[in-house]
């Protein structure tokens, strides 16, 4: 078994998650503290593409426990096959699950550890662009300001570089909330007004509600200034 697997099996796999089901075995660490897993799957590689399908459903419906187990056995099916780009994929949904329940130091391990690491192994510049923006966000909710300015940075770079508007439009209104959270209104202020300018050149109306909320949050002195 691979170094990369061995994270993964000790990222994703909690002690509750794996009491659930009788296809792994497990051997858990320190209980209570994040358990890690040695886990073995006696599984064919196509279950990968049936895990993530569940793991799907289950986080539509608020499932979100049922879909952290779910994405990370559809990591594992996936990195067993060498089914790299589906295993960031699912890496990067799992990463996000654990965001939704504020799980932020292992949502940030997951992306950062494995899933960036993964794809920059196969060369995956759209995977390392999404990493990138994830990270933005995961240290944004922590409360890692210069971590997350600084992801939301790489994000924007490549995604210019790779003529992507929405990917560029997310980082620009990425730094405009690390702006805000830092009470720096004026400069997310321009940040605001440039996504905004970009979104209307590229048609893209889906970034209108984000902008408009983003502009509640400046106080209103600054935006007259605007």
């Amino acid at each position: 078994m691979n170094k990369i697997c061995l994270i993964l099996i000790g990222l994703f796999f909690s002690s509750k998650a794996m009491t659930q089901t009788g296809t792994f075995l497990s051997q858990d660490s320190q209980p209570g503290n994040g358990a890690v897993n040695i886990v073995v799957s006696n599984l064919d590689e196509n279950d990968g593409d049936d895990y993530f399908a569940e793991a799907e459903k289950n986080e539509r419906r608020g499932d979100l426990n049922d879909a952290i187990t779910l994405f990370g056995k559809a990591a594992f099916e996936y990195n067993s096959a060498k089914k790299f780009s589906q295993y960031g994929s699912a890496l990067l949904r799992l990463a996000n699950v654990h965001y939704l329940l504020a799980h932020y130091s292992e949502a940030e391990q997951v992306t950062l550890n494995v899933a960036l690491k993964n794809y920059a192994k196969i060369g995956s510049r759209a995977g390392q662009m999404e990493s990138y923006g994830q990270l933005g966000k995961i240290y944004l909710a922590a409360n890692k300001l210069t971590q997350s300015l600084w992801f939301y940075t790489q994000q924007g770079i490549l995604a210019q570089q790779m003529g992507n508007n929405n990917a560029y439009i997310d980082s620009i209104l990425g730094l405009a909330q690390v702006k805000i959270r830092k009470k720096e209104y004026t400069l997310a202020a321009r940040d605001l007004n440039r996504a905004e300018l970009l979104a209307k050149s590229s048609s893209l109306a889906r970034f209108k509600g984000q902008i408009k909320e983003a502009r509640a949050q400046i106080p209103a002195k600054v935006m007259a200034k605007k």
